[in-house]
């Protein structure tokens, strides 16, 4: 996971954990950290309210689509679900919201943090999701078949980061770098230096440090973070749209560059789907590892 490495001197950082993991605020500016922290918090919990597949009051569980009649959404859920549908449509379908009930069926049924290590007795179905041309947007209008349930973990973090940055870079008039786990978007001016981010998937791991350029962004996505057993099989939260089983652990962990925390995430999340087809089909900056532990670098790494 991403980490900032040498805070420059002038800036302040604060972190706190949330949606099972950390987030991290850097600002050039110690006077506005609490002011940009107020506005971090603000958005995530808006975004939890309107998204959250965990929460029983978000706006996403709370929906009851009618088939083949829309259901008006807050602007923020419709939002969420463009971004979701944009990375669908550009990855080729393999970034698909509509795996919501697979992952359902997998145990993965509440928040990471309140699942259980072990879950038994859980079918396999290998089965395609039912695909993200079936959602329907048209300004707030939202029309989906009743039968889908939308998961927008995939892009709703690295959507978030890139929603931060932007306002706290324009409300606070300060670079900014915020970090979501292994999403991290900037805005604004960058410290003398830039954002220097160490880039390792853990301890004793293979890692690298770079200096992320202002207005830049970088995702991670892996098939080791998020792991569960069930039946005596290792699961993982990046499901391959085809079969609504996890993917292929060929890559340990994906990390691209981008210009939007959500174009890093859709590459670096689709990377792992496509497997051994990744780095033909990759053209950012990116570093992948290996289930072995080996490196790969392409595009220029490091950003």
């Amino acid at each position: 996971m991403p980490l900032l490495e040498n805070l420059p001197v002038g800036v302040d950082t604060a972190q706190w954990p949330v949606w099972s993991t950390t987030a991290r605020l850097v600002v050039t500016d110690p006077a506005v950290l609490p002011t940009a922290r107020r506005l971090v918090e603000a958005e995530l919990l808006a975004v939890e309210l309107a998204c959250s597949r965990f929460r029983e009051d978000s706006e996403l569980r709370r929906l009851r689509p009618a088939a083949g009649r829309p259901v008006r959404v807050s602007l923020l859920l419709a939002e969420l679900i463009e971004a979701a549908l944009w990375a669908a449509e550009h990855s080729d379908g393999d970034v698909d919201p509509t795996v919501g009930a697979a992952l359902y069926r997998l145990g993965y049924d509440r928040d990471f943090a309140d699942l259980p290590a072990y879950r038994a007795e859980l079918p396999i179905v290998v089965v395609p999701a039912p695909g993200w041309h079936q959602v329907k947007l048209e300004g707030q209008e939202l029309t989906i078949p009743p039968a889908i349930k939308l998961d927008l973990g995939a892009t709703a973090k690295a959507f978030t980061a890139d929603r931060c940055a932007r306002l706290v870079a324009e409300r606070c008039g300060v670079g900014v770098l915020v970090s979501l786990g292994g999403d991290i978007a900037t805005a604004g001016p960058e410290p003398d230096g830039g954002w220097r981010v160490l880039v390792q998937d853990g301890p004793d791991q293979p890692h690298c440090t770079i200096a992320l350029a202002a207005g830049m962004a970088l995702a991670t996505s892996s098939t080791i973070s998020r792991r569960w057993l069930a039946d005596g099989r290792t699961l993982h939260h990046i499901l391959d749209p085809r079969t609504c089983q996890p993917a292929d652990p060929v890559w340990r962990t994906v990390t691209v560059a981008a210009e939007h925390c959500l174009e890093a995430n859709m590459l670096s999340t689709a990377a792992l789907v496509r497997g051994h087809h990744a780095p033909t089909s990759l053209h950012k900056p990116a570093r992948l590892v290996t289930a072995s532990g080996e490196v790969l670098t392409l595009n220029g790494w490091p950003a």
